[in-house]
């Protein structure tokens, strides 16, 4: 069966996170969006691990609530650390197979550092020597880089990354099993690199709340038995078995053009390359988009879909179509009333945004919102690129110009507080 999993979240002890984030919250909303498997988040954390406890069930690796739903044990860990003449900033995603193993992670981690703080603590680890030494705990510890791409915490990341996995690890590359694509990216643009192919590509959504524009905005389905264990996962991951991912139109990610936020500019690389990533208005450094970055280590000059590579489709959440149609904001009465009835009728978002007929749809919901989702569905969606922390704008008929992604001043927009490792860097 199928089973859509988003093994890259976070709990109410991360920063910049909803506080309101509980494993009943994330549960409900689950089920609402139509994700099958989540990740914990945060099991290094002292008092969300001991949430999990008291609320999970762990068997075979795969941990369930008294109804039932399905986590698996995730964290992610940021390292910063110099390198090659260079500080780099990696984050990992973390996967455990029960909660000894979790354990003796944290005591790993604590060697190092405090686990208290926050729920994704920061290690001046190298990142070669923490997979060595994790793989020394369990080798069944999963490692997977976080939004590679993306320009200040990626592992190709533009301000702080590096060339190639091999210069990441060095003799721990062998480890590295799969890439996180982020938001900003798609396997499309990672397949322009031949070194990437023997990669299995996942995608997740690095959820900072449980509401159902966030939590699967990315996600990566498996083709798993009913009664799946945290093995098979591996399995899956390690030998290339996903069935597909699910990803945003990679425009749509806030770091997919090269640009400069606090001037309102942007540009696609070649522009940006012929200005030698200098901004026009304060001649200062522009943030190196992922596009640009991508085509500077690319070998590829078109997409090949290599052997054995997963398939992918594109979407944007159901909360942000209706918003988009409809020109209101994407927690307004109206979109909930709205979204709430489409629930009702379908089920969840998955089947609304995969199955349900464009007919059945049209005697629900305005027949605008019904089209919008086919032509998304059909890959038809043209979206005006993020950049420099900017989501990009999903290009409706007759909404060009509206963007629903407007982010208050108070937002995290400072490059101080990026490198301190707030917000959402996917």
């Amino acid at each position: 069966m199928q089973v859509i999993t988003d093994l890259h979240i976070h709990s109410k002890y991360s920063r910049a996170c909803s506080k309101q984030i509980t494993i009943p919250n994330l549960e409900k909303w689950a089920r609402i969006k139509g994700v099958d498997l989540l990740g914990t988040g945060d099991f290094t954390h002292p008092l969300w691990f001991k949430h999990l406890k008291e609320t999970l069930t762990e068997k075979n690796g795969i941990l369930r609530t008294k109804n039932s739903f399905p986590f698996i044990l995730q964290t992610e860990v940021s390292l910063i650390y110099s390198q090659g003449g260079k500080t780099r900033k990696v984050h990992f995603v973390l996967l455990s197979p029960d909660f000894e193993t979790a354990e003796k992670i944290t005591e790993y981690f604590k060697r190092y550092g405090r686990v208290d703080y926050d729920g994704r603590p920061i290690f001046g680890i190298k990142s070669y020597d923490m997979v060595r030494e994790l793989k020394a705990i369990d080798d069944l510890i999963e490692i997977i880089p976080a939004h590679v791409w993306t320009p200040w915490f990626g592992l190709f990341g533009s301000k702080s990354g590096f060339d190639s996995v091999e210069e990441c690890f060095k003799d721990q590359s062998k480890h590295i099993y799969a890439l996180e694509t982020g938001l900003s990216s798609d396997p499309e643009m990672n397949w322009m690199l031949s070194s990437l192919d023997k990669y299995q590509l996942v995608s997740s959504s690095d959820s900072h709340s449980f509401w159902p524009w966030r939590m699967g905005r990315e996600a990566t389905v498996f083709d798993l038995n009913s009664d799946f264990s945290y093995k098979d996962i591996i399995d899956a991951i390690r030998n290339k078995k996903v069935l597909k991912t699910v990803e945003v139109d990679p425009a749509y990610g806030k770091y997919h053009y090269t640009g400069h936020r606090k001037c309102n500019i942007v540009m696609e690389p070649e522009k940006a390359l012929e200005n030698n990533n200098i901004c026009p208005v304060c001649n200062q450094l522009l943030t190196v988009g992922v596009m640009e970055r991508v085509k500077e280590l690319a070998d590829r000059e078109k997409p090949l879909k290599p052997e054995g590579a997963s398939d992918f489709i594109r979407l944007i959440p159901l909360s942000e179509i209706i918003s988009t149609v409809l020109k209101t904001s994407i927690n307004s009465k109206t979109v909930w009333a709205i979204y709430n009835k489409m629930i009702e009728e379908f089920g969840n978002e998955y089947n609304i945004l995969l199955k349900a007929d464009k007919e059945k749809l049209s005697e629900v919901v305005d027949s605008r919102i019904a089209e919008t989702i086919i032509q998304i569905r059909q890959g038809n969606l043209k979206v005006k690129p993020g950049f420099d922390g900017v989501y990009g704008v999903p290009l409706i008929t007759g909404n060009e110009e509206y963007n629903i992604f407007d982010v208050p001043k108070k937002e995290i927009t400072d490059k101080r507080e990026r490198q301190k490792g707030l917000g959402d860097f996917s």
